[in-house]
């Protein structure tokens, strides 16, 4: 599975220079609702985002990159200050129908891709995360006005560490059901867009603290307005609201007992800024 995740990566990746199409923007994103396990109460957090996707004559990239500091109330290993954390996903997808020059849509669906690529994630508490994870299937590319609306089932694979207990941890391989979409609209004179993505991961072994992970579900909306003309252009700053809903958070059931057994359901409510290039 590695090996042709990354042979799919590189296929995908070397034409980025000379897409048919791209968009790139700086975000930020805030909320005070966040949670993490072995934590009782709720986090304040600050999420600065640079996002690139492209498109060229046989697929699409996709790159995003999080930066996320916490409050006190995630501490950072020693306890001084919050936490900070570097979350990296892409994924490359190679259009089957646009490489064998054929349409193969059927239904609501109009193309079939072949997806490929890599989660990657550091963070500075005491659970020092470091998450390696691959992944690899087919994607369903749905019938749109404008927009899109994506669907994959993909095979993946997770390598994780636990500083609590000082353990490198290698999952299970597993499944992964990922949905994602950008769907423009008109709020009256407004352009509007909603988007973002929703996953659902299947169990993938035990962790390392030797207890059965479950599968997990994770969600991120955005409804955000297009203030642009404010500033003289179009399509180029958006303003919004924004929620994340993370259920069995990392895999890890679901409980509302005391720290450090605390794995609350995440139900964050964010406030967005979106800058485009």
């Amino acid at each position: 599975m590695t090996k042709l995740a990354l042979a799919l990566l590189a296929a995908a990746a070397l034409p980025i220079a000379a897409a048919d199409w791209s968009d790139t923007f700086i975000g930020y994103r805030t909320g005070t609702q966040f949670r993490e396990p072995g934590i009782d109460g709720t986090v304040e957090k600050n999420i600065v985002q640079l996002s690139h996707v492209s498109g060229w004559a046989y697929g699409s990239n996709f790159f995003n990159a999080d930066m996320l500091m916490s409050d006190k109330n995630d501490p950072a290993n020693g306890g001084k200050t919050g936490a900070n954390e570097v979350y990296v996903v892409y994924r490359g997808s190679l259009s089957l129908g646009k490489i064998h020059k054929k349409d193969l849509g059927f239904g609501p669906v109009r193309d079939i891709s072949v997806t490929g690529g890599f989660d990657f994630n550091a963070k500075d508490n005491a659970f020092a995360s470091k998450k390696r994870f691959l992944v690899l299937g087919p994607t369903l590319n749905f019938k749109m006005p404008s927009g899109f609306l994506d669907l994959g089932v993909w095979a993946c694979h997770e390598q994780n560490y636990n500083g609590i207990v000082g353990k490198s941890v290698d999952f299970k391989t597993t499944y992964l059901i990922s949905a994602a979409w950008g769907i423009p609209f008109q709020m009256g004179t407004v352009g509007a867009e909603f988007k973002g993505y929703a996953n659902y991961v299947g169990a993938k072994g035990k962790d390392g603290f030797g207890v059965e992970t479950k599968p997990e579900t994770l969600a991120n909306l955005s409804l955000l307005v297009d203030i642009s003309p404010v500033f003289g252009t179009k399509g180029k700053v958006f303003v919004g609201g924004g929620f994340e809903y993370w259920n069995n958070k990392f895999g890890g059931q679901n409980h509302d007992g005391p720290a450090p057994l605390t794995n609350k359901r995440v139900t964050a409510p964010m406030a967005q800024l979106q800058v485009h290039f």
